[in-house]
């Protein structure tokens, strides 16, 4: 009688046991997957970020860097990355918030924070 009953606990010990193992494997799997996709999101960013506007016209400059933030801003949605998501978000509302007066009156300084936020976006990438 006493060995039905230690095999049952040895067949229950060893399921859950395979349930942790699964379960960690999954764990795994989701840790790679959203790895993947924070460096496919900041590729694209990266990219967006970095491309250049217009400088021949400043109004079809604003125009790019207003579609460049919509687009941004999609993308952020996607980040699984927090930090990346904030550093996207904040590159986005400095592209959509840019005007003609921002880059023929002071386009160093629009320039100067765009830089800086590229920069915390591929320092975020990085981490």
């Amino acid at each position: 009688m006493r060995i039905p009953l230690i095999l049952s606990a040895v067949a229950l010990t060893a399921a859950v046991s395979g349930c942790g193992a699964a379960q960690e494997a999954a764990q795994t799997a989701s840790a790679i997957a959203d790895t993947a996709t924070t460096v496919q999101v900041c590729a694209q960013a990266l990219s967006q970020a970095t491309a250049a506007l217009d400088p021949g016209s400043p109004q079809q400059a604003v125009d790019q860097a207003h579609a460049a933030a919509a687009s941004l801003t999609d993308l952020a949605a996607t980040a699984a990355d927090t930090t990346v998501n904030e550093a996207i978000t904040s590159l986005a509302a400095t592209l959509r918030e840019v005007t003609v007066d921002d880059l023929v009156g002071k386009p160093a300084a629009w320039l100067a924070t765009k830089a800086d936020q590229v920069a915390a976006l591929t320092s975020a990438c990085a981490g």
